[in-house]
């Protein structure tokens, strides 16, 4: 062992290298069987963005000194998408050849479940690879009809050891996350050949806010029984042009980088049915008010959205609604922050009275809803019950936006002269 240490140059004491060592020979293990990895482990990625200029322009360069693969850890993180390999058992026997101890954490497959059936079966999610004092950590990413990635949650079964690895500190795996297809780069870091994401720094960031939540077909089953799902004409038809008005409203926001979540009806039907509310005749979406840019009007009229009314100004109780497809139509709400809650204004355009609504704090999660990866509220539960009230779970087909909501407040009235400038309707 002490020979194979040496090759590491530079490097402090035999602790420091043997990651370096296990992290070569577990790269030598997976190219015998050609199943290519990329390097996902945040405290790499994160030393490696500092010198990504360097490591990009020299791609094959020799390192004075043993700089990544050398910090301290217990773990390193690896990323597998599933397509890219067979489940070979000839990949286990060779590691057990090699020293390693090897564990497979497998769950269930939500890509398989529906309105129909949840299906149970059992997908690999996650493998650990240990050998001497260092552990690697490989995790399994699967491609989902939004186009993104997803990896689920590392949970032990009863019967494993739950003192194989120190679990409590791994990277991934404490929930469910989603990613976009990152772009791989190959490069050399301390004389190891690897895949890298182009972009550590856009990785990392992605990676602190890519918790992901499934939606609730269990719930939306037993919603179903309580209350048939409509299926008439008019409901499938609704729930088209909603799915294919969301979807552009996607790519819009999304090309203005500007980060949106389902609100209101939309976000209720996600979480108490699995889908769009056929009779709530809108798509609503919710904009922090920081995230607001001026582009975005004219972006969704370049979409073929035009805006059919604007209330409020940027300051306070901002609101716009675009006309999509025959009769249904886009809200956006921009939420206000405050210290101890969140608030988004209404306007009734005869009075110019001002509503406003309260929400307890929240952040926000991915998820997948009509083959679109968007994000709600991970409070989800706290959100709906504050606009709509212990009884969500109870459909309403009448609903007045001035008094049915559990958190409306009157917030005076807008003055005569800034009606113009608050109250447009086209």
């Amino acid at each position: 062992n002490g020979a194979i240490f040496s090759k590491v140059r530079g490097s402090q004491s035999g602790q420091e290298s043997t990651r370096w060592h296990v992290v070569r020979k577990f790269l030598g293990l997976i190219s015998s069987h050609n199943i290519p990895v990329y390097l996902i482990d945040p405290l790499i990625l994160g030393l490696v963005d500092k010198d990504i200029e360097q490591i990009r322009s020299s791609p094959d360069g020799p390192s004075p000194e043993c700089k990544y693969f050398c910090a301290p850890g217990d773990f390193t993180t690896f990323a597998l998408l599933d397509k890219t390999w067979k489940h070979e058992v000839g990949l286990f026997r060779t590691a057990e050849k090699m020293g390693f101890q090897w564990l497979k954490i497998i769950n269930k497959d939500p890509r398989l479940d529906g309105m129909d059936d949840l299906s149970g079966t059992e997908i690999p999610l996650h493998y650990i690879f240990k050998l001497a004092s260092h552990a690697i950590h490989l995790v399994v990413f699967y491609e989902r009809s939004g186009n993104y990635l997803w990896h689920g949650p590392l949970r032990l079964k009863q019967h494993m050891d739950r003192k194989f690895v120190p679990f409590r500190k791994l990277h991934f795996g404490r929930y469910p996350g989603a990613y976009e297809k990152p772009e791989l780069l190959h490069v050399s870091i301390d004389d190891l050949k690897v895949q890298i994401p182009k972009n550590p720094s856009s990785f990392l960031e992605e990676m602190s806010h890519s918790r992901f939540l499934e939606c609730r077909y269990r719930e939306a089953r037993a919603f179903f029984q309580l209350y048939p799902d409509d299926a008439s004409l008019d409901a499938v038809e609704f729930r088209i042009k909603a799915k294919s008005l969301l979807h552009l409203a996607a790519l819009t926001l999304n090309t203005l980088g500007i980060k949106f979540w389902l609100s209101s009806g939309t976000c209720l039907g996600w979480y108490r049915q699995c889908n769009v509310i056929p009779h709530s005749k809108d798509v609503d979406l919710g904009i922090f008010i920081r995230d607001y840019k001026a582009e975005i009007i004219p972006a969704f009229q370049k979409a073929g959205l035009p805006l059919k009314h604007k209330f409020g100004k940027v300051e306070d109780s901002l609101e716009l609604s675009f006309q999509g497809e025959e009769d249904v139509k886009l809200d956006i709400f921009f939420f206000y922050e405050e210290e101890d809650h969140i608030w988004n204004g209404g306007t009734q355009a005869k009075s110019g009275k001002k509503f406003k609504y309260f929400f307890p704090k929240f952040t926000l999660c991915w998820t997948e809803f009509v083959e679109l990866k968007v994000h709600v509220p991970c409070e989800t539960l706290q959100y709906v019950e504050a606009n709509y009230g212990p009884d969500w779970k109870v459909p309403v087909k009448v609903w007045d936006w001035k008094s049915s909501p559990s958190n409306v407040q009157d917030n005076g009235v807008w003055p005569v002269d800034e009606w113009d400038d608050v109250i447009q309707i086209y």
